[in-house]
């Protein structure tokens, strides 16, 4: 499947590349012919004035053919400007406001004519009488930057499907990852309900308090992981929670069930802040986000929490010093079956920002990262 889609890829490159390459050939075939084009009426225009000059009397007109008349009179789109040598005069003839134009500002317009097409000299009697300057026909124009339109036109295209294709993928993974979750949370429904009735049993048999406490304990953890599971299959509600009570929550669970290697810091402001929470989930996004940060300090190093407040938003950090991520995977984190662990699923943060984007229409990102220097890691959530 994978070699079919890189097929796939290269094929669509190449044959972009393909119809890009024709279009541009062809482009410059016809560039260069309207070119030639271009040119060879600005030498029959000066023909025609070179004609007119040796049959002229007194005036313009006096004596002329009509035909003469027609030629000149027929350049219509061409702009171009006329050098008289014996007057020491320009006319402009299809330059928009040329009779605005100073003489500085015409000779600054000759030499870009220059830069564009040959001068055309029309000679009577070997004096050079007129010089002719002229420039590209606004079609010209046009056509030198079609292939250009054609190029951003296909890239647009290959983008748009591109991004629908990401999209759709993104969509059937979400859709993938949220049914997995709903079905581990039915498959650990089942014995967790048989841990329950066992539990009453041993307090029946008379075992040891202790032991039915600690077992409690833990089928209390998969009573929360299971209804992590189920809320994530499917739409959570939200209620007015504290944010700073639930993240000193998930502060104080994890703390008493971390290696003493592991330095919690935490900085919470001294008052309550509500927002809209799903507490199970946020409290399972902040978990998340700490045991990454445990990871990747290899058990032993500083985690840091800390929540700011803004007029419109709540922001949680949380900084651990390993070994940081590079910047170019600050967003593949987030793609579902994206890890570095050995042993990891690439399902924990791909969770986290469907929990935060999706349900509680907050953010989450990669604040900043250095290599063998940490990470922090950003929580924002809308205040009440």
């Amino acid at each position: 499947m994978e070699i079919n889609t890189r097929f796939t890829r290269r094929a669509i490159i190449v044959f972009t590349l393909v119809i890009v390459g024709i279009v541009g050939y062809n482009t410059y075939l016809f560039y260069n012919q309207l070119k030639d084009n271009e040119r060879d009426k600005m030498q029959i225009f000066a023909k025609a004035l070179q004609e007119m000059a040796e049959t002229s009397t007194d005036e313009l007109g006096t004596d002329q053919s009509p035909l003469i008349i027609e030629v000149i009179r027929s350049n219509t789109t061409t702009p171009l400007i006329l050098y008289t040598h014996k007057g020491d005069s320009y006319d402009l003839s299809n330059i928009p406001e040329g009779a605005q134009l100073s003489r500085a500002e015409i000779e600054r317009m000759v030499e870009q004519f220059k830069q564009t097409n040959s001068p055309i000299e029309t000679r009577f009697e070997g004096e050079v009488l007129n010089t002719i300057y002229y420039g590209n026909a606004p079609i010209i124009n046009k056509v030198k930057y079609y292939p250009l339109a054609i190029l951003l036109v296909i890239l647009l295209f290959v983008g748009f499907i591109y991004f629908f294709y990401q999209t759709t993928k993104s969509a059937e993974q979400n859709k993938l990852w949220a049914g997995m979750a709903k079905e581990t949370a039915h498959q650990i429904g089942t014995p967790l309900s048989s841990l329950v009735g066992w539990t009453e049993i041993l307090k029946s048999e008379n075992t040891n308090p202790a032991y039915i406490a600690e077992i409690e304990k833990d089928i209390r953890r998969l009573q929360t992981i299971t209804e992590r599971f189920s809320k994530v299959g499917s739409k959570p509600n939200l209620e007015e929670r504290d944010v700073v009570k639930e993240t000193q929550l998930a502060y104080d669970y994890l703390k008493a069930r971390t290696s003493k290697l592991i330095n919690f810091q935490l900085d919470l402001p001294q008052k309550k802040i509500p927002v809209m929470l799903n507490e199970q989930l946020f409290g399972w996004t902040v978990e998340n986000l700490v045991k990454n940060g445990i990871d990747a300090m290899k058990g032993k190093g500083t985690i840091s929490i800390e929540i700011s407040e803004q007029p419109k938003t709540v922001t949680i950090h949380i900084t651990d010093t390993g070994k940081g991520i590079p910047k170019r995977d600050f967003k593949k984190i987030f793609t579902p079956g994206f890890t570095t662990k050995k042993r990891g699923w690439g399902l924990g943060l791909s969770l986290a920002k469907r929990i935060i984007e999706e349900y509680h229409e907050g953010n989450i990102r990669v604040l900043k990262s250095q290599i063998d220097s940490g990470t922090t890691m950003e929580i924002q959530l809308k205040r009440l």
